[in-house]
């Protein structure tokens, strides 16, 4: 699970990555990512009614949070990051499926650096 910190909570902070972050997109999902202040990443996933029903669209969302939760030492950081599955996607999708679409696109909008990880230094 990603930590509460480390999440997208409000429509307002969805909505402004929605519209002013940098997108990059797959067969099947969809990343924007827009630098914030926090000096850490946080992420927001999303699923629209028209993917699935909310088991489906739940799954969706459990396998994409997994993916980042492994990812994100590896990513640079102070970020706001939202992912986006898209219609299309297979009902039997799996994290074999979703993780290399996934870094793919972090490596694309230049945020994956699978070489080492980031270490982030806390004041403190």
């Amino acid at each position: 699970m990603v930590a509460r910190e480390l999440r997208l909570r409000s429509a307002s902070d969805f909505d402004r990555v929605r519209t002013r972050g940098r997108t990059v997109s797959s067969r099947w999902f969809v990343v924007k990512a827009l630098p914030n202040d926090v000096g850490h990443n946080r992420y927001g996933f999303a699923a629209g009614k028209r993917f699935g029903n909310a088991v489906q669209r739940n799954r969706a969302k459990r396998l994409m949070r997994e993916v980042l939760r492994e990812l994100h030492p590896h990513l640079a950081q102070g970020f706001d990051i939202v992912v986006i599955v898209r219609n299309n996607v297979p009902s039997d999708l799996t994290y074999a499926h979703v993780r290399p679409d996934i870094a793919e696109l972090l490596r694309r909008v230049g945020l994956y650096h699978e070489a080492r990880p980031c270490v982030v230094h806390s004041s403190g």
